[in-house]
């Protein structure tokens, strides 16, 4: 992977998000949605502790506490239910909960799969994850299909990556860059080398 790009992503990830992106401070209003991932991270209980999904039907089911309704349920109020839940059946628990997306990175990405992204992540974290883009992809050359449909296609610049949000089941596109400026190094030393050429002939 090309060293710019790794800084192209590492600068865009540390921009703040202006646009539909979540941000830390509003993730306690954050609507959980069929498909998205809570990972349960119970100090000394491995067996409780996991990465569980949200259904179909909207509900999750965890071990111990068993079935809870989620989607279109704010993070804080169903967080809240957990921990309380846990309260009461372990003794002085030491609990993290965090609700993920889960996303498809395809394409020209360096590691494409499933990635269980964090909700205050923009696209551009999504591509990070993946390891960032192969010497040919493009950040500006993406497209998202979500339930079915195309949501982006293409954006103006690389760093309106960070304003554009995810969703559990999204599928991200990275596509490869055009033909010339994947050869523009080849052809401007081309050129250079034929210039000299020609200004080889005419001295003569």
């Amino acid at each position: 992977m090309r060293v710019p790009v790794v800084l192209a992503l590492l600068a865009l990830l540390q921009a703040p998000a202006h646009g539909a992106a979540q941000t830390a401070a509003d993730l306690a209003a954050l609507t959980l949605r069929s498909g998205d991932v809570i990972r349960v991270e119970i100090w000394r209980e491995g067996e409780l502790s996991g990465d569980f999904h949200v259904d179909a039907a909207g509900r999750l089911v965890v071990p111990l506490l068993g079935e809870f309704q989620a989607a279109g349920r704010p993070w804080g109020d169903l967080h809240g239910e957990l921990l309380e839940g846990y309260g009461r059946e372990l003794r002085n628990p030491s609990i993290r909960i965090t609700p993920l997306r889960r996303v498809h990175v395809l394409g020209e990405v360096n590691a494409p799969g499933i990635y269980a992204v964090d909700p205050t992540l923009s696209l551009v974290g999504a591509i990070a994850m993946a390891g960032g883009t192969l010497p040919e992809g493009d950040l500006k050359n993406i497209r998202v299909i979500r339930d079915g449909a195309t949501v982006l296609d293409r954006v103006p610049a690389e760093s309106a990556l960070a304003a554009v949000d995810v969703r559990s089941g999204d599928q991200v596109f990275v596509g490869r860059r055009g033909w010339f400026d994947r050869n523009s190094v080849f052809l401007a030393t081309a050129l250079v080398s034929f210039a000299s050429i020609v200004v080889t002939l005419v001295v003569r």
